[in-house]
């Protein structure tokens, strides 16, 4: 594994209808309907939707045999109408339903967590190593069959383990870890093995990007253990909608497919199906022009963990690095941020002149040749400036740095001066794998400046750069390197939206919190209520509360396993019934969809 050199990793190839995929083939672009499995025509037309946008493949929700059996009808109406798309089943708790879809679909999406085992209700269940084994044959003997039927078939399937569906079985053993994800996964998959079945594509996914990108890199790990390539379906489960759900979405899924990994990706958004492939294009385009770019001579630095990583250790230059939560700088601000903005930068550097009024609580960088040593104000060096540093004793130093300007007289200045806070910069094709190298670096050489993220654009749509700046910054937050970003926009986009932007990229890489979170599902045939609407709803009545994470959940499905990361929770209970959660305990059950936003206020407020 190359961390600075970009290359897609080897995979072997899966057959799923005309649209095979792993080995060579591009990176399949997938979305999910949200209308009911049974209403034939409403499938019909919103696939074209979603294939019209550039899907690869659609996926439906299975979850009767009924809809499983209608799978049939839409796939004979798209073909009629000259639509090749493969159709993928999703299913989930029922493993006769998959029997029945795999008749039907290309590709039979199961979930391990709750395809054999009873629906996840967080009971710790202890298990002798004989129990454990007796499970496991369980597992085989149910799913062997299946297997059977796909092979008939010619039909794929995808192992989709979910952190919010794992097994009480799994999670007795293994905990709410990668490790309980990795594992759910591969039970089936050495099955699958045994069995001689290789069309099978895998995924283990989670909310929280920093558990989805570890579980996928240890999955990885295993896997090659065990000499098996499978190829990998990516994503970040509930990303939510909006820039939260872009942002989220690039984060989690850019980080792997900086590493070469990924060979098919869905963004799941809280909106309209066919609005999640646009950005899933943006997504992988922007990632493969990465492709046979010059080569970044880094060197990895031997206490970097991969699969584990943990937080570079570094000298806190007042509130930069040391367990200090990572700043954001901006180029500027709008002029318009209230006194008690939840997104105000910490440092805003200005160049050469310092601005007429000043932005309380906010302090400001200046070029190093102009500063005079106001209040409030720190100064900013070039590379080539190293040699002034000396003559200067402020407690707090900038210095903007490429990796290709780490030389010994960068070294032997950065040993002198603990004081430097380095600005990381890169304008190379892959800036993430010389941005690595330039960490890297300090930590071979071992110096503990910290480090803040100098990321420039040209964007003149705010979509582009939360994808672009959320892809580049992914792997360097989950690797533990970021104590600081600054993003600086050449295009036309408010200062406001870029600083935004800085602080969702850190609140979706679980570095800082800076506003409510949201963890919203993307919706499916088995949504209970409007989910849209409800989310705006939502957001209208809680977006005061700072640091606190709300699940927002179409029906029970991953409901309480996903929200189990959330402080509260709102699930769908039934077509116009809605159960309220508080952590994983269910507090009121099946009330009216009408009262369920102001419940769910009553119950934060009661408890602030």
């Amino acid at each position: 594994m190359d961390l600075f050199n970009y290359c897609r990793q080897e995979t072997s190839e899966v057959n799923i209808g005309a649209v095979p995929m792993g080995g060579s083939n591009p990176i399949r672009i997938q979305s999910m309907t949200n209308t009911s499995t049974m209403n034939t025509e409403a499938c019909i037309e919103q696939s074209k939707r979603i294939i019209k946008a550039g899907g690869d493949y659609i996926r439906l929700t299975t979850q009767g045999t009924r809809e499983a059996e209608n799978l049939k009808n839409i796939n004979s109406g798209l073909r009629k109408q000259g639509y090749m798309t493969p159709l993928i089943a999703d299913v989930h708790f029922n493993p006769h339903v998959a029997d029945v879809a795999a008749l039907y679909a290309e590709k039979v999406r199961i979930n391990p967590g709750n395809y054999v085992d009873s629906a996840r209700t967080f009971k710790k269940i202890e298990y002798t190593d004989e129990e454990y084994i007796e499970e496991i044959k369980k597992i085989k003997d149910r799913f062997v069959p299946f297997l059977n039927i796909c092979k008939a078939n010619h039909t794929a399937i995808r192992l989709g383990v979910n952190h919010g569906s794992l097994s009480d079985r799994i999670m007795s053993r293994y905990g709410d870890t990668p490790e309980g994800l990795v594992e759910s996964c591969m039970e089936f998959l050495r099955i699958c093995v045994e069995e001689h079945f290789k069309d099978v594509v895998i995924s283990v996914k989670d909310s929280n990007t920093v558990t989805m990108v570890r579980a996928v890199r240890l999955l990885v790990s295993v896997m090659k253990k065990e000499d098996m390539i499978f190829p990998l379906h990516l994503g970040v489960t509930e990303a939510g909608e909006g820039e939260d759900g872009r942002i989220k979405s690039a984060l989690g899924i850019g980080a792997l497919l900086s590493d070469g990994y990924g060979d098919t990706i869905r963004v799941s958004l809280s909106e309209a199906p066919e609005a999640e492939i646009p950005v899933a294009k943006k997504l992988v385009n922007y990632i493969m022009l990465r492709k046979d770019h010059p080569y970044i001579p880094g060197k990895q630095a031997a206490e970097f963990d991969y699969i584990n990583p943990v937080r570079r250790q570094t000298r806190a230059v007042r509130n930069i690095g040391g367990d200090k939560l990572p700043v954001v700088i901006a180029e500027c601000m709008d002029g318009k941020t209230e006194e008690d903005s939840k997104l105000k930068p910490d440092y805003i550097y200005t160049g050469r002149e310092l601005p007429k009024q000043k932005e309380s609580g906010v302090e400001y960088i200046l070029d190093a040749d102009v500063w005079k040593g106001e209040a409030g104000t720190w100064p900013a060096y070039n590379h080539e400036q190293m040699p002034l540093i000396g003559g200067c004793n402020a407690e707090l130093k900038f210095l903007f740095m490429p990796y290709m300007g780490m030389n010994d007289e960068a070294t032997a200045c950065l040993k002198i001066h603990p004081e430097i806070v380095l600005i990381s910069q890169s304008n190379h094709p892959n800036r993430v794998g010389e941005q690595r190298a330039f960490a890297h670096q300090l930590m071979n050489d071992g110096l503990k400046n910290p480090i803040v993220f100098f990321q420039l654009y040209n964007e003149n749509n705010a979509e582009d750069l939360e994808i672009k700046a959320a892809a580049d910054m992914g792997a360097i937050i989950i690797d533990g390197l970021c104590d600081g970003l600054f993003l600086y926009n050449q295009g036309h986009l408010s200062h406001s939206i870029v600083n935004a932007t800085s602080f969702g990229i850190l609140q979706a890489g679980r570095v800082r919190t800076s506003k409510t979170e949201y963890i919203s599902c993307p919706g499916c045939g088995r949504t209970l209520y409007n989910l849209e609407d409800t989310i705006s709803r939502i957001k209208a009545a809680t977006s005061q509360f700072k640091g606190l994470k709300i699940g927002i959940m179409g029906c029970i499905v991953n409901g309480p396993g996903e929200m189990a990361d959330a402080d509260y929770g709102y699930v769908g209970a039934g077509r116009g019934r809605i159960s309220l959660y508080k952590g994983k305990t269910c507090i009121e059950k099946n009330i009216p969809e009408e009262e369920a936003v102001d419940k769910l206020l009553e119950l934060i407020k009661k408890d602030q």
